[in-house]
C-alpha cells in the first residue's frame, strides 16, 4: 500500500498544479476502499506502531496536553491544552482579530462560485470547475510555540487551502505573474 500511494503520488506531482489535486483526492479514495477490502492482516510493525500510536494518545487525553511544532528548529512541543489555547486566545486579542458567531464559508462559496461563472475572459467556460473548491471549510489556525522568546508566544499559522477562494487565488496569482513579472533586484 505504501508503494502504491508513493508512486501514484509521483505521478500525480507530474500533472499540471490544477488537475494534480483533483487526482490525488481520487487516488487516495481509491486507495482507502483498496485498504478497507485488504484480506491480508497488518505486520508486527504496524502493529506496534498503532500500539505507540495510541499510548501517546491515551497518555496526552489523561494529561489534558497537545502536541505541536516548535517556531524554529524541527522540534515538538508537548504542553498543556489550557496553556495552548489561552495562548491563541492572547493573540487573537492582541491583534483584534474579529470573529463570527456562525460559518460563513456557504456564503463565499456562493459568491466564488457567482465570481467564477461570470468571469468572461479569465477563466475558460471548459475549465471553470477546476476553480472550485468542492469541499470547502473555513481556513484553520495552529500556533507554533517560540520556544526561544521570553513566555514562549506563538507563532500563527493559517491554513487556507480549503478555503473557497484558494484555487481562485492560485488563478489570480499565475495570471498577474505572467501579466507583470517580479523583478529581482540586480547586484
Amino acid at each position: 500500500m505504501k508503494n502504491l500511494a508513493l508512486e501514484a503520488e509521483t505521478a500525480v506531482s507530474h500533472l499540471p498544479t490544477a488537475d494534480s489535486d483533483i487526482y490525488r483526492k481520487l487516488v487516495a479514495e481509491r486507495i482507502t476502499t483498496l485498504h478497507q477490502n485488504s484480506k491480508y492482516p497488518p505486520t508486527p510493525i504496524a502493529q506496534q506502531e498503532s500500539k505507540t500510536i495510541k499510548s501517546i494518545q491515551s497518555k496526552l487525553h489523561n494529561n489534558n496536553a497537545t502536541i505541536t511544532r516548535a517556531d524554529k528548529g524541527n522540534t515538538l512541543v508537548i504542553i498543556p491544552t489550557e496553556q495552548y489555547d489561552s495562548k491563541m486566545q492572547d493573540f487573537i486579542k492582541a491583534n483584534n482579530l474579529p470573529s463570527t458567531p456562525t460559518d460563513l464559508t456557504k456564503t463565499y462559496q456562493t459568491s466564488v462560485r457567482k465570481t467564477i461563472n461570470s468571469s468572461k475572459t479569465l477563466i475558460p467556460q471548459d475549465t471553470r470547475w477546476k476553480y472550485i473548491n468542492m469541499n470547502p471549510s473555513a481556513p484553520t489556525i495552529k500556533g507554533l510555540i517560540k520556544l526561544h522568546k521570553q513566555d514562549q508566544p506563538i507563532r500563527p499559522v493559517v491554513n487556507w487551502r480549503n478555503a473557497p477562494a484558494y484555487k481562485l487565488a492560485q488563478l489570480y496569482t499565475q495570471k498577474v505573474g505572467h501579466l507583470a513579472p517580479y523583478l529581482t533586484p540586480s547586484t
